[in-house]
């Protein structure tokens, strides 16, 4: 699951009583397809959500909308809307927009006062240690989990609200790409070896360093990902190729 999506639906509904309907709906429908729910290629009936969230059909075709400007689903005429496939161009594009997030988020994290890097690269590392522990066990999810964690914890440190929605939206993107996944896993001892000299970067102060690690960990991570394409035009990741 991704890093920010952290409570039930259920929680959200009785604590967000100022929230608009559609928003509550849009947060709902969003966690289904994060949590791989709905899957790509999946109609999403906008009766039926209605009906489980007892609430009209306007605040769900609003939710929709926003969903699919978002670039998650996707309308079709006279057939619904769908959970959307992501296709190989887009996941490229979306990895070069990555890489520069990161990047920046890196050094922003590499600039922070001595006791605050301290205390990140002390949570870095313990999810280093939850990586490796997954690795080992091969709990596959639970490594991709992790391996989000230890980004999300670099863009947090950022203090940059307009950074931290750009790259939810870009990660969610590409968490449909995951859930199209055939391939097998590969390469995690090589992820993780990466994610401990980004941490010792961050530690060290090392601005330059940081930002250049977690860009071309991204890029190393596309290009694992481009070795486990199954020869079509949707996407195979695996764990570790969405670090």
């Amino acid at each position: 699951m991704l890093p920010w999506i952290t409570s039930d639906t259920t929680d959200r509904i009785k604590t967000m009583r100022e929230t608009s309907l559609a928003k509550l709906v849009r947060e709902d429908l969003l966690e289904h397809i994060l949590k791989g729910q709905l899957v790509p290629g999946d109609r999403i009936n906008e009766p039926d959500v209605a009906k489980r969230l007892q609430v009209s059909r306007v605040p769900v075709r609003e939710a929709l909308r926003e969903l699919e400007s978002s670039g998650l689903v996707v309308s079709r005429k006279h057939a619904g809307v769908f959970v959307r496939a992501i296709e190989a161009q887009e996941v490229r594009d979306l990895y070069e927009i990555r890489g520069l997030l990161d990047g920046f988020a890196g050094a922003k994290a590499a600039a922070l006062p001595t006791p605050d890097r301290q205390a990140l690269t002390q949570a870095l590392n313990a999810s280093i240690t939850t990586m490796r522990e997954a690795n080992a066990q091969h709990k596959l999810s639970a490594y991709y989990s992790e391996n989000l964690h230890f980004h999300w914890l670099i863009v947090v440190a950022a203090h940059n609200d307009q950074l931290s929605h750009t790259y939810q939206e870009v990660v969610q993107k590409l968490h449909l790409a995951r859930l199209q996944s055939l391939a097998q896993v590969s390469g995690m001892a090589t992820s993780i070896a990466e994610h401990q000299r980004i941490s010792q970067a961050i530690e060290l102060g090392d601005i330059r360093r940081a930002q250049s690690l977690l860009a071309d960990h991204v890029t190393q991570a596309h290009q694992r990902l481009s070795r486990s394409l199954t020869g079509t035009e949707m996407i195979s990741t695996t764990p570790e190729e969405t670090p």
